[in-house]
């Protein structure tokens, strides 16, 4: 992931009155993936979360959060695929086995039936290797590997498919490379549970 928290916090300086946080209405749409929700919540993607083309991903993420276009196409070119492979809806990301995996980090698997709300008790799970002001890359290895043992445990149709697994690692890459830097991760651990508990982001960001 190509990004940095100078250029992430340069973002945020940016952010107008058009991207203040909005809690989703009852009837907008969201993903299982926490930071795809953040960037529709703060509206650089639509806030229905209806329609979204891989030039709106493009733009929404460059401007969000300056990352490079090419990572976005990597997904985005598979989010496709999960409405008319011209735009998607984001709870289309819902469709298991796509991007959406077993053993996420804050959503249950499929098997218990609701595999795109927050869970909590899964979350606490992950944060509580968190100890320290910031995550390394061994620390989110470790609670990543942890919380897919878990998983596998607990679901008896538990599976990772290689997609699955590219996708999993994303989803600890990200946090780590946009919360601090590619090389060591050191990843502010306030910034991350901000993240996966779906409050205002950029307004802690613009804070600092």
């Amino acid at each position: 992931m190509l990004y940095h928290v100078p250029l992430l916090l340069s973002a945020a300086a940016a952010v107008s009155a058009s991207n203040e946080w909005q809690a989703p209405g009852a009837y907008d749409r969201r993903s299982p993936c926490p930071m795809v929700n953040a960037v529709a919540n703060h509206g650089f993607l639509p806030r229905d979360g209806l329609n979204i083309s891989l030039a709106d991903l493009i733009v929404a993420f460059t401007d969000a959060v300056n990352l490079d276009p090419a990572a976005t196409t990597l997904v985005g070119q598979k989010a496709l695929t999960t409405g008319d492979n011209v735009t998607f809806d984001l709870d289309n990301l819902n469709k298991h086995g796509v991007i959406e995996h077993d053993g996420s980090l804050s959503r249950n698997d499929i098997f218990f039936g609701d595999n795109h709300s927050f869970n909590q008790t899964i979350w606490d799970s992950v944060a509580s290797h968190f100890t320290e002001s910031t995550i390394s890359i061994q620390t989110a290895a470790t609670a990543r590997k942890q919380r897919l043992q878990a998983a596998a445990a607990a679901n008896p149709e538990f599976t990772l498919t290689a997609d699955g697994t590219q996708f999993s690692f994303i989803e600890s890459a990200l946090y780590l490379s946009i919360f601090g830097n590619v090389q060591e991760g050191n990843a502010v651990t306030e910034w991350v549970k901000v993240l996966f508990g779906k409050s205002p982001l950029f307004a802690l960001l613009n804070a600092h």
